[in-house]
């Protein structure tokens, strides 16, 4: 049968689509064209969700969509849709719940077989084109579902209607309201304590997710505390420094890859995603503000030479990419990632480098060897700098220098490979995650450029992204098509920005967004949609409401904008901010404390609701020496659930400050020529500082 590429398909700007209108499948994208030939020709639709970053969605694309035969059935007696989830995260969130709903698994690909109204009335994940693994083959799926359909087509439908009812049941689970206390954020954080795999750091077994969010949460937990508790310290400690010596962290290139298939880190699903490492780069840079940690600060500063290597002409011209793929082609499994004894040595010419290389990063232990090929090993931190000294009989500042040298020339015959897609995508959302990152990384490590990158990327997405009617589409240069995560997570990374640089038009932007989010997204009980409410939709699931609180895979929408407005109330000093962000938090105030430990970014944004809010404001002169030390020491010294603004001493705001401060702001008003930093701690305020070493003495106490 010869290939009929989908024009549609053929001019999508997602590279899984592009790929797709290759297949001899028939693709239709998600839209009114799909599901209006479905109904006028009674079809059900095989819907194929997946992500140009997803291995098994290449092994089926490979094994089933590029098969003749397999294709041939397919466009005979379906209706095919290719959604890419990153594309359209609406449709994934639905479809994913309701195909777990069916079988009690998720993730890609996905492949749902669907009404012509658009609900799910059978689905998995991976289907091979031959019985299997303990699944079964997609040409026998196939006919029993065409067999179900076009002789006992009411049993079909009545699985739909279980199936909507279930789902609806599961989203009404999550929103349920309660009381808002300070005491949830401390039950969830005892949560995260029991969940805590003391052996290897992170929060349960396995497979096993990085989760930013929690190790936020537990470092302010940490510095809220201080010296009377040292345990949530060491759940941070141990599981940033469980990650960064693990297989999921890229121990050549940096950043860290999407999750680790293993309690112990060591071997990962090897696609990187923004969702993840800008969170993480957030996670490490305040941590290593913290704790002085240089081996923390190394990895934050890796995830940044990443996206700078894989990336460059991209974060010149503002953004960040949205992942990398885990695999070059479909039948490879990492190999890009990955390495053999030979290989090491082979790269490095030199047996003494290649024995200590192969120590240092566990190329000998059998536990990281890639499951199907027991000679390729993930790198990791096996061993440490002085055991390899000891084993190859040299001295600890030599080996380090042998350690570094090896890791540079390991990094040089990577790169000759054939390099795994960079995905160069500019979503919103994502991309202001990762904005967030940089500037975190810029504000606590002093990593300027990092700072820059950042700028220019929320620049753009405000120049090519923003609409003053719609708000934030999810690509810059799209018409249409904005979700609740575009605007929340953009909203804070400009108030990130704001806070950076003090420039007045971030502050201005993550208020107009946050204006239009409130208008678009949010429903009658006052949480926010991931679409915008009342949106037309082509297929029924996308009609209904889907609030989400979860972090799953991103940070939960409605988190960030509670987070969001939280702090946007603070910088402003305008309550009405605030009691939206807590008819949000509200909302789901029944539900979160039942599924805490996926839903970590909520109890941060309930943390800053329930407790003391630090408000930092610098005023002087513009360029004032000591005006300018005491902003860096405000924005360089962490602490939980703190603004800091800056004032030229002519035209203080007072509007815009703390009631307490306003007034101490008076009391000194004949002796603001010389700049002072006034800091308040919820209703208490400090006496005017005049220095950079007392202020961080005060910021950190």
């Amino acid at each position: 049968m010869p290939v009929d590429p989908t024009p549609s398909l053929t001019r999508s700007r997602s590279p899984f689509l592009r790929h797709g209108a290759a297949q001899p499948v028939s693709w239709l994208p998600w839209g009114e064209e799909a599901f209006d030939r479905a109904r006028r020709e009674a079809r059900p639709i095989l819907l194929d969700i997946g992500a140009a970053w997803c291995h098994w969605c290449h092994v089926m694309d490979r094994e089933s969509y590029e098969n003749e035969e397999i294709a041939r059935v397919i466009n005979d007696n379906f209706v095919p849709v290719k959604v890419d989830r990153d594309e359209r995260p609406d449709v994934d969130a639905r479809y994913q719940r309701a195909v777990q709903t069916l079988s009690g698994e998720g993730g890609w690909p996905l492949t749902a077989f669907l009404t012509p109204e658009g609900e799910v009335f059978y689905g998995g994940t991976y289907f091979p084109p031959v019985e299997g693994m303990g699944r079964p083959a997609l040409p026998r799926v196939l006919g029993e579902v065409l067999r179900v359909w076009t002789q006992q087509r009411e049993r079909a439908l009545e699985m739909a209607r279980q199936v909507r009812e279930r789902v609806s049941a599961h989203e009404q689970a999550e929103s349920q309201a309660g009381e808002l206390s300070a005491g949830m954020v401390t039950e969830a954080i005892e949560d995260f304590a029991h969940a805590f795999d003391f052996r290897n750091g992170g929060f349960g077994r396995s497979p096993k997710f990085p989760n930013a969010g929690a190790v936020l949460l537990l470092l302010d937990r940490h510095l809220d505390l201080g010296a009377r508790e040292a345990w949530p310290m060491r759940i941070v400690a141990d599981t940033l420094a469980g990650m960064a010596g693990g297989g999921i962290h890229d121990q050549l290139g940096g950043g860290f890859h999407r999750y680790a298939t293993d309690a112990h880190w060591l071997v990962p699903h090897f696609e990187k995603m923004a969702y993840d490492n800008g969170p993480l780069l957030e996670a490490y840079a305040r941590a290593a503000a913290v704790t002085g940690d240089a081996a923390l600060r190394r990895v934050a500063e890796g995830i940044v030479a990443c996206y700078g290597d894989v990336a460059p002409q991209l974060l010149a011209a503002g953004g960040f990419p949205a992942s990398q793929d885990a695999d070059i082609a479909g039948e490879d499994d990492g190999d890009y990632w990955t390495w053999t004894e030979e290989e090491i040595r082979a790269s490095l010419q030199d047996e003494r480098a290649a024995r200590a290389a192969i120590l240092r990063f566990g190329v000998d232990e059998p536990a990281a060897a890639m499951p199907h090929q027991q000679d390729r090993h993930v790198l990791h931190i096996a061993r440490a700098v002085e055991d390899v000294a000891e084993a190859i009989g040299a001295g600890v500042a030599e080996t380090e220098t042998l350690l570094a040298l090896a890791a540079r020339r390991l990094k040089q015959a990577r790169d000759a490979r054939p390099r795994p897609l960079v995905d160069d995508t500019v979503y919103s959302g994502w991309a202001s995650l990762v904005a967030t990152g940089f500037l975190a990384a810029a504000r606590y490590l002093g990593l300027r450029p990092a700072g820059e990158t950042a700028l220019r990327a929320l620049d753009r997405i405000w120049d090519e992204a923003f609409d003053v009617e719609d708000g934030v589409v999810h690509r810059p240069g799209d018409r249409e098509g904005g979700y609740l995560e575009d605007q929340a997570a953009f909203a804070l990374a400009l108030l990130d920005a704001y806070e950076y640089t003090q420039k007045e038009e971030y502050l201005e932007r993550a208020r107009a967004v946050a204006v239009i989010m409130l208008a678009r997204f949010r429903d009658a009980e006052g949480a926010l949609r991931d679409r915008p409410a009342g949106e037309s939709a082509p297929a029924r699931p996308l009609a209904e409401a889907h609030r989400p609180i979860a972090d799953a895979p991103a940070p939960a929408g409605n988190a960030l904008a509670a987070l969001a407005l939280l702090r946007l109330s603070a910088l402003l000093h305008d309550n009405s901010w605030a009691d939206q962000a807590m008819v949000v938090l509200s909302v789901f105030a029944g539900s979160a404390p039942h599924m805490a430990i996926s839903c970590a970014t909520y109890f941060r944004a309930l943390d800053w609701a329930t407790s003391p809010v630090t408000t930092c404001v610098v005023v002087g002169a513009p360029g004032d020496e000591t005006a300018e030390a005491l902003l860096a020491t405000a924005l360089t010294t962490y602490r939980p659930r703190t603004v800091v603004r800056f004032f030229d001493a002519g035209a203080v705001r007072t509007e815009e400050l703390p009631e307490e401060m306003r007034a101490m702001l008076k009391a000194t008003a004949k002796a603001r020529a010389k700049a002072k930093a006034y800091v308040c701690i919820g209703s208490r305020c400090l006496a005017p500082i005049t220095s950079a070493e007392e202020l961080r003495a005060a910021l950190a106490e």
